[in-house]
């Protein structure tokens, strides 16, 4: 066998050699067991009742028409005796009505309702019913502001011109407590952030779990 030859066997006898190493190296040496996630399927029903905390400050004097609100689960959802919302699922929704009080007529309300929420990283589109406040009306507020002033008006008049300037001072009390009345404006709504408020599903929700 010449000297050519022989090198050339052993170059391929080298390159077997390495090609066979190779081969049985452990193809899985580091990996890990396969985690399975198994998913499941649950239907909230409509009418599914969410008992949420605000996580947003909403109010009927700063607050706008499309304004976020967001707030979040204060105990968990369970059907059938399963936990399909923890407790602290975020949800998010947007604020469809906002009134500020008027000076004379007109109690401010607020209202918004919740679009989403959000579970283990999935996010599903909800449609809820809404969270509506209206303000307390201030008509006995109103009618002692009218009031008080007047009657000191009557006394002070009284006291000065008789009957006849009871009369007047009364008119002139009254006038001035009306006029407070009129440059007043009536209460706001305002809801804090960790204030409750429970909303319902007005449609089904899959949810995977």
């Amino acid at each position: 066998m010449s000297i050519r030859n022989f090198s050339r066997i052993a170059l391929l006898s080298g390159a077997f050699s390495t090609l066979t190493a190779v081969a049985v190296l452990p193809i899985a040496a580091n990996a890990g067991p396969v985690e399975r996630r198994v998913v499941r399927e649950v239907t909230l029903p409509a009418g599914t009742l969410l008992p949420l905390s605000l996580d947003s400050y909403v109010a009927s004097d700063t607050s706008n028409v499309e304004s976020p609100v967001r707030a979040h689960l204060r105990r968990p959802v369970i059907v059938d005796g399963v936990e399909v919302l923890p407790a602290g699922t975020p949800v998010s929704g947007i604020v469809t009505e906002s009134q500020r009080s008027a000076r004379v007529k007109g109690r401010a309300r607020l209202a918004f309702r919740f679009t989403s929420m959000s579970v283990d990283n999935d996010h599903y589109r909800v449609r809820t019913s809404s969270v509506v406040r209206q303000a307390q009306g201030t008509k006995e507020r109103d009618a002692k502001t009218i009031g008080i002033p007047a009657g000191a008006g009557a006394i002070i008049g009284g006291l000065t011109k008789g009957g006849k300037g009871a009369a007047i001072g009364s008119a002139i009390g009254g006038a001035a407590g009306t006029t407070v009345v009129l440059s007043t404006r009536g209460k706001e709504v305002r809801l804090g952030r960790g204030a409750a408020v429970a909303v319902r599903l007005l449609q089904p929700v899959r949810v995977a779990i």
